[in-house]
């Protein structure tokens, strides 16, 4: 006996095509949630970079050596390949002798703050003074015979 029908063991085109689409939307899913990540990554980079470069200001105010003025200033700065715009409002903290500092970091061609950092700064010594605070109980601190 010869029947008409071949006992074929394929697919269906609706199969496939079923297969397909679920291939496709899986593909898109994945694509979607890896531009998050580099999004994601891109702002961490972002935000690392301007709190370095605010942290380097308010090291850079410290170092001057200087009381600070109330102020506000502001400058450019190029860093990885990018402008970056600080500025510093310096103001009184309600401790005398000592100043807090706000540094903002945007692009050069933005207004939108990347990251603010604060800083404290207090009246300038003479360098290596502040070390001898730590030193006065060493000295004459030897074994006694």
């Amino acid at each position: 006996m010869i029947s008409g029908r071949k006992n074929c063991k394929a697919f269906t085109l609706v199969e496939v095509m079923v297969a397909l689409a679920i291939i496709a939307l899986s593909l898109t899913a994945v694509a979607a949630k890896m531009s998050r990540m580099i999004d994601t990554s891109n702002s961490m980079r972002e935000r690392t970079f301007a709190s370095w470069i605010a942290q380097n200001k308010i090291a850079e105010l410290r170092l001057a050596n200087v009381i600070p003025e109330v102020t506000a200033t502001s400058g450019e700065v190029d860093y990885a390949n990018t402008t970056w715009r600080w500025r510093a409002v310096t103001s009184e903290s309600g401790i005398d002798n000592l100043f807090r500092v706000d540094v903002e970091i945007s692009y050069a061609d933005d207004s939108a703050v990347i990251r603010k950092v604060t800083g404290f700064i207090g009246e300038p010594v003479i360098p290596g003074q502040s070390n001898r605070a730590w030193n006065r109980g060493s000295e004459g601190s030897g074994a006694r015979e």
